[in-house]
């Protein structure tokens, strides 16, 4: 089923920004190693934004293996269409002539037929546990079977790149920052730009904010830290013009929490704020019933995902080349499919990277 792959096509760099050593060091060791071209700058000025599918997205019906038969053997009610299958629409978009891309997933082709989208498959952690709290914990962490290790991925990248010191370097979409994110640098949890301050009348606020810092300044520790940090995002982001931001080369956000998310991360990045990483989840992959197929409960999700990292990819233009974007899941389904129209909890996944850093584009099967 795996495609044959020469040594010199082997991931070497994983997902992170491209061409820095000190994320190599960070990076866990699950990971797939991907080549980058060459890239003119550090890590200073590159952002990874790390895009997370909670419940464990099938990559099989991603990522179609519409040349192998086995495939459609497995799935009677679930596979794609093969991309030549008479009277059959929609079916799967062909990507090499083995691998197709879910219909719902289409807006992606022309970013990976341009060389800055490549599906990694069979990756993802080794650990073998269906449990999707230790999965995604494993992922994150980086450490798939050990909790001895506390901080995130991401946040020992952030650590190694030692590149700065905004308090913006690190943004957790979300109401709370993300576990990939823990570590030295304090991540910022954002919901919404716009809404980052304290509320109500701007005097009161004001007054409010130097009470605070007086409050905490009677702490020499941590606490002390947070509160300065917390108050250096609050008004960095003042800074930001986002009601007048206007994105860039035609790119059209779609209205979903999760493009939403992509779109302040553009404004961020556009602002030279010092953002150095980014993570987005995007739920609902548990799909044990009524997963659909080429349409349905599944194809709704990928279309969300497929349409704002289009609109993303199209925002960013030129400046994709020091953007590194890594969609993952904790795992994968089962091949066969179940009784209920849906598939279970498996092992291995597909990542999706892009970047205009890639040395290509397609498909890796690992």
């Amino acid at each position: 089923m795996s495609k044959t792959l020469s040594r010199r096509q082997m991931l070497r760099s994983a997902a992170a920004m491209a061409g820095a050593a000190a994320a190599q060091r960070a990076l866990p060791a699950w990971m797939p190693r991907y080549a980058f071209a060459p890239h003119q700058q550090g890590t200073r000025g590159d952002v990874l934004v790390s895009v997370f599918l909670r419940g464990g997205a099938d990559s099989l019906n991603m990522i179609v293996p519409h040349g192998e038969d086995a495939y459609y053997a497995a799935r009677p009610r679930l596979a794609i269409p093969r991309p030549d299958a008479a009277g059959a629409d929609p079916k799967a978009v062909d990507i090499d002539g083995f691998f197709g891309l879910h219909p719902a997933l289409e807006p992606l082709l022309p970013i990976m037929q341009g060389g800055e989208l490549a599906a990694v498959h069979a990756a993802g952690s080794p650990h073998d546990t269906r449990s999707h709290f230790e999965a995604m914990d494993y992922m994150e962490r980086g450490t798939p079977g050990e909790y001895g290790v506390s901080t995130g991925w991401i946040g020992r990248h952030l650590a190694a790149a030692n590149s700065g010191g905004s308090p913006l370097r690190a943004v957790g979409f979300g109401t709370a920052a993300q576990a990939a994110l823990r570590g030295p640098v304090s991540p910022v949890a954002l919901q919404s730009i716009v809404d980052y301050h304290l509320g109500g009348d701007a005097a009161l606020a004001s007054r409010m904010l130097e009470s605070l810092n007086r409050l905490y300044a009677l702490d020499t520790g941590s606490l002390l830290e947070s509160a300065q940090a917390a108050r250096s995002a609050i008004d960095l982001l003042a800074q930001v013009s986002y009601a007048q931001y206007q994105p860039q080369n035609g790119a059209q956000y779609p209205e979903s929490e999760f493009a939403l998310a992509l779109r302040q991360t553009a404004a961020l990045i556009r602002a030279e704020v010092g953002l150095e990483a980014a993570c987005i989840d995007l739920g609902g992959w548990d799909t044990h019933v009524n997963q659909g197929g080429a349409q349905g409960q599944q194809a709704r999700l990928m279309a969300q995902l497929a349409e704002g990292l289009a609109a993303f990819h199209a925002d960013m233009g030129a400046q994709m080349r020091g953007v590194s974007v890594v969609v993952m899941s904790e795992f994968g389904r089962r091949v066969q499919e179940n009784s209920g129209g849906g598939t279970d909890h498996g092992h291995g996944g597909a990542l999706l990277l892009m970047s205009g850093g890639l040395a290509r584009g397609g498909v890796v099967a690992t």
